[in-house]
């Protein structure tokens, strides 16, 4: 958000001005200020700021409520095939993002048809153990905890990393040009999340804690293998037993994402919310 002049004739006039994506285009809103900065500027710019979320908080609540609207309307036996789709195109997507082998129609192929590609055996048991884990959690709603993402990555990773499969690293890591934190730090800092997740589902909006649940969880980065991938898990179960449409990010956007999570928190949850924004449009302009 920034304070901006407009000259007109001999006259000076500011404006506070804030850039949002709305409806695939770049927008900028306006709020007049008059001839000069107001010397409650702070107060202004915390009010501008609420009617701004306003909006985004609308347009979210419109998501989720379409969203429930159209799975209700969905048979019980159709869900089951929905969800395994989801389920393909989400592993498929999140493991190409850390260099599965692994095509689209190869995912389908291993979860749906039980085919094995001739593929490295490691990425094929990442697929399916992937997507059985996923399955499951969204089938089942549990309180999230150290033992459940541990669990998830035992199961995922117990037949292609043994050595690290369900277990918080013991060593640093860096992951481009972040040094993940010390890794005696880990488990106070897990705890320190889980404590923010599960306080909060009820108090942040649920779009917002999943962005912030995904960074905090990518940037404290517990395990020495696997992180993107739970990182991912852990959003999804957290808009999911919510009651908000998933949020998949695509193999082709995975730049877009990597450079969003190099930024700050701040700029992180605006990228996630443009992308959620953009994913379920429809949703939200019916």
């Amino acid at each position: 958000m920034i304070i901006s002049k407009k000259n007109k004739g001999k006259k000076t006039y500011y404006y506070l001005q804030q850039t949002i994506r709305e409806k695939g285009k770049v927008m900028v809103k306006e709020k007049y200020l008059g001839n000069k900065i107001p010397k409650d500027i702070a107060q202004i710019k915390k009010s501008f700021q609420k009617t701004l979320k306003k909006e985004l908080y609308e347009k979210l609540e419109s998501i989720k409520e379409n969203f429930q609207e159209e799975w209700k309307r969905i048979p019980e036996s159709v869900k089951k095939k929905e969800l395994e789709e989801i389920s393909i195109a989400f592993t498929y997507n999140t493991n190409a993002i850390e260099g599965s082998t692994i095509t689209l129609e190869e995912t389908r192929g291993i979860i749906h048809d039980k085919i094995s590609p001739t593929k490295p055996i490691r990425d094929v048991k990442e697929s399916e153990m992937h997507s059985k884990i996923f399955l499951e959690m969204l089938e089942k709603k549990q309180e999230m905890s150290n033992s459940l993402l541990l669990y998830w990555h035992k199961n995922i990773f117990q037949d292609s990393k043994s050595e690290i499969a369900g277990k918080f690293r013991e060593y640093l890591v860096r992951v481009g040009d972040h040094l993940a934190p010390d890794w005696q730090d880990v488990k106070k800092l897990m705890n320190s999340l889980i404590s923010f997740i599960n306080k909060n589902e009820e108090r942040i909006n649920v779009v917002e804690l999943a962005a912030i649940a995904h960074y905090k969880f990518e940037k404290i980065h517990p395990f020495g293998d696997g992180n993107g991938r739970i990182g991912r898990l852990l959003m999804n179960q957290i808009l999911w037993h919510n009651n908000y449409p998933m949020l998949v990010i695509e193999y082709k956007n995975r730049k877009s994402y990597y450079k969003a999570l190099k930024k700050d928190e701040e700029n992180f949850i605006k990228y996630f919310l443009r992308r959620y924004l953009s994913v379920h449009k429809k949703r939200y302009m019916k």
